[in-house]
């Protein structure tokens, strides 16, 4: 297969999917003034921002981002982000990332935020592979994939060009 063939979104296809999910992370926090949006870096990160962008032109709804820091490779290790706890405390908060593998990033991140009081927490991903080593889902996703657990899927965020493939 070429690389063509492998690609399962294209940039088009992935703006609908990050318009659908600002609109459904608004819907779910429609009474809210401001909403926490963290990225997982480094793609978590830039769909998140994507995101918000997508948000703030669609609501009055104020956009905080926030930069989420995991080692993929030890996930126990400590993870690190660019807000101090205080000011997402008792907010609502959407843990982001552009692909849901096993779960692994996502369970980390989430048990980091669950050590602070949150008025509601939901989770976000472009792409859920459907294999989960955890019990973790993605309220909000782009696309449900099943795919083999040989198969990777990868997302490409460059400047003015970006898709997902598989690999």
């Amino acid at each position: 297969m070429t690389q063509i063939e492998n690609i399962i979104l294209d940039q088009k296809q992935i703006d609908h999917k990050i318009r659908r999910i600002a609109y459904q992370i608004y819907e779910n926090n429609v009474s809210e003034k401001e909403v926490v949006i963290a990225g997982i870096f480094e793609n978590g990160f830039v769909f998140a921002k994507k995101i918000k962008t997508v948000i703030e032109k669609i609501s009055p709804i104020k956009v905080i981002m926030c930069k989420v820091m995991i080692d993929k490779k030890n996930p126990i290790e400590p993870i690190t982000t660019s807000l101090e706890s205080k000011i997402y405390k008792n907010k609502s908060l959407v843990l982001v990332d552009d692909v849901l593998h096993s779960g692994t990033t996502l369970i980390y991140g989430i048990k980091h935020f669950l050590q602070v009081p949150l008025k509601q927490f939901n989770t976000a991903v472009l792409v859920d592979r459907n294999h989960k080593k955890y019990p973790v889902k993605a309220d909000f996703k782009g696309i449900s994939l099943s795919t083999s657990i040989n198969e990777n899927v990868s997302v490409v965020f460059e400047k003015g060009n970006y898709f997902a493939r598989l690999d």
